[in-house]
């Protein structure tokens, strides 16, 4: 038979097959280094890859699909292939994966009301939507198809989130309605009431753990009738803004973990190599606080974020090649790490003085959200005239999402941030109004969605209710989204900003041969960087990640501009580009 099995273990073509596997999230990783990544992950003993598929990356706007460049899901299927390797995907709605609102498209939350994950009708015709044009792309590419992919996924951990297994069923049905025919399975934390909540009928239960091999393994007996397979081998784990460490695990106990499965079942590793949160896709999560995570998604994986090998390599494979014959395998991309030394400022500009060319404002006579608007991530701000009264002594912002920086004529007044903006705030110095009034900006972050729990559905970004001031709702606004999708309309003047404001920053610096750097930003306050247009992603001072990853196709032998955004008036004059990555203490 051609295709996998599902007996008392795998069968791959009628051959006994054990899965080892990593996950390469291709949407991390730019991909001229895709290949590098794949042949990697074969030379360490895998024979598997496996990987999410996020719906916002491939539908940002309801209607518009994207399968190009790091959204070209079927080239990087296509290059496993050509090594041998098989292929796992996971194409669920959700994904988690500290990846923005866990993959969900932010357009979901336009509608009044939405339910996420569950048998509503609104949401469910979204979700078939997106399937009539995902699953018969891939169709293509399964096993009994010729092509490389052995399994799917319905859904991701939905044990942890829910119960509603008419849903599910829903779910498994629409995949095969749309040509999957591969086997398919479900992820779960060990525990009986996540596997419990997650469990369809007749579905391989697969688990998701870190730790404690043989004693997961043993509580999933329990429940799985055939083959064990730890779907996310957690070997490390993600840092968030303020952590005040880079987290880290043992490769030792790691090492042990991986050889119990390699002995008793098949294994995921999660991440082999963890990549970048590019652009504004970080997810978050709450559970006490909002705790958004950094750029970096370096994970402490087998790979670094920038795909060198690590001590975990190296004993990973030696534990892998104990069991069976590795291959032989040529590294075909050539990489190299690189110091460009200071790139000078070459001009600035406030946001003031930049808001035409970045945004057409929206006259509203109350604030409504980004995704009223049809914005997904980046900025928004809120413009209004206060008058009628001779002082500002009070702000409440109701209903607003994550962050709210408030200027009275283009000087900062209040800094808001999560739960800081559910409560009214006194202004120790009262702002005097002007008799013809005063502006006043409030800019608010989306500092990423949250990825996980029952926040999810709480997740609209800017500001959603009413504004007051001094304890009365002020109307008539100007609103500006800022998504920065397009930073190449910004026209730059010599010199800083005279006052201290949120602005743009050009510096320059010029590359005689490309290679990967790391851009030091220390001294810079809040925002994010642009190379050469891309949006490389945000940094803050709170670290504790210092540096921002650069890959080097992204650079250009020649000058190359550097364009800073920084929201807190606090810069530098030049930035550092370096050999060595600074993700913070250990």
């Amino acid at each position: 038979m051609k295709g996998i099995e599902i007996k008392d273990r795998f069968y791959l073509n009628g051959e006994p097959f054990q899965l080892i596997s990593g996950a390469v999230h291709y949407f991390r990783i730019v991909p001229q280094y895709w290949q590098d990544r794949l042949e990697k992950l074969k030379a360490m003993g895998c024979n598997t890859v496996e990987t999410y598929i996020p719906w916002n990356v491939h539908e940002p706007a309801r209607g518009e699909f994207h399968f190009e460049g790091m959204c070209d899901i079927g080239h990087f299927i296509d290059l496993a292939a050509e090594l041998g390797l098989h292929v796992i995907l996971r194409p669920s709605p959700y994904i988690c994966a500290e990846w923005e609102f866990g993959g969900l498209p932010s357009w979901l939350l336009k509608e009044d009301g939405m339910k996420l994950r569950c048998s509503y009708e609104p949401y469910q015709e979204l979700v078939r939507e997106y399937y009539s044009v995902l699953l018969p792309y891939l169709a293509p590419y399964q096993i009994d198809q010729g092509g490389p992919v052995i399994m799917m996924q319905i859904e991701n951990e939905y044990g942890y989130y829910g119960d509603d297994h008419s849903y599910m069923e829903w779910m498994r049905d629409l995949m095969r309605e749309y040509g999957i025919t591969v086997p398919l399975f479900t992820s779960d934390g060990p525990f009986d009431d996540s596997f419990r909540g997650g469990r369809i009928d007749g579905i391989l239960q697969t688990g998701n753990f870190g730790s404690k091999a043989e004693e997961r393994f043993g509580f999933m007996k329990k429940y799985v009738d055939g083959p064990l397979a730890c779907m996310e081998f957690w070997l490390g784990w993600f840092d968030n803004w303020g952590s005040g460490k880079h987290h880290r695990t043992s490769c030792e106990e790691n090492t042990k973990d991986f050889a119990y499965m390699l002995d008793h079942g098949n294994v995921n590793i999660y991440m082999f190599i963890g990549g970048t949160n590019f652009g504004f896709m970080n997810g978050s999560n709450y559970y006490d606080e909002l705790t958004p995570d950094v750029t970096s998604y370096d994970y402490d994986a087998i790979l670094t974020e920038d795909g060198q090998t690590t001590e975990k390599y190296t004993a990973f494979q030696t534990e892998i090649a104990k069991r069976m014959t590795l291959p032989q395998v040529q590294l075909h991309t050539k990489i190299s790490r690189k110091s460009y030394g200071t790139a000078g400022m070459t001009g600035s500009v406030s946001l003031w003085d930049a808001l035409p060319s970045l945004s057409e404002g929206v006259k509203s006579s109350f604030p409504v959200s980004m995704e009223k608007l049809d914005q997904s991530y980046g900025y928004i701000l809120y413009r209004m005239v206060l008058k009628d009264t001779d002082q500002l002594g009070e702000i409440r912002l109701m209903k607003a999402n994550d962050r709210a920086q408030i200027f009275a004529d283009g000087r900062g007044i209040l800094t808001l941030y999560d739960r800081e903006l559910l409560t009214a705030h006194k202004l120790e110095t009262p702002v005097p109004i002007a008799p013809e009034g005063s502006r006043v900006d409030i800019l608010v972050e989306n500092m990423g969605r949250v990825n996980f729990g029952p926040y999810m559905e709480q997740q609209r970004k800017g500001i959603d209710g009413p504004v007051l001031f001094n304890t009365r709702q002020h109307f008539g606004f100007e609103i500006y989204p800022l998504p920065l999708d397009d930073v190449s309309r910004l026209e730059f003047e010599a010199g800083e900003p005279v006052q201290k404001a949120p602005a743009f920053y050009r510096y320059t610096f010029e590359a005689e041969e490309t290679g990967d750097t790391f851009l030091n930003m220390e001294g810079f306050g809040k925002g994010c960087v642009f190379i050469n247009g891309f949006n490389l992603g945000r940094f803050w001072e709170i670290g504790p990640q210092r540096t921002l990853y650069v890959p080097g196709p992204l650079l250009k032998k020649g000058i190359n501009e550097i364009i800073v955004f920084e929201t807190e008036g606090t810069y530098q004059k030049t930035v550092t580009l370096q050999d060595k990555p600074d993700l913070g203490p250990q």
